[in-house]
């Protein structure tokens, strides 16, 4: 089992951190959600897509987290 608060393990697998960030994004978790995305650099279609689930779940302050993370074009 992935321990999603070892940064270490996220740092290692872009994999695994995506899949974190997903869960926070479906969990509504603004707190540990705020954590992954420190030094986060997204591509435009990866924000996007977190963007889009994030509206999925009605959560307007997580939409305006990932929207104020960085992305590269």
């Amino acid at each position: 089992m992935t321990d999603y608060n070892d940064k270490s393990n996220l740092e290692d697998s872009p994999a695994v951190a995506t899949k974190a960030i997903k869960t926070a994004i479906a969990n509504g978790d603004e707190t540990r959600l705020k954590t992954l995305l420190t030094n986060e650099v997204f591509d435009e279609l990866e924000k996007r897509h977190f963007i889009d689930l994030a509206k999925e779940q009605g959560n307007p302050a997580i939409v305006k987290l990932i929207q104020d993370t960085p992305a590269t074009p």
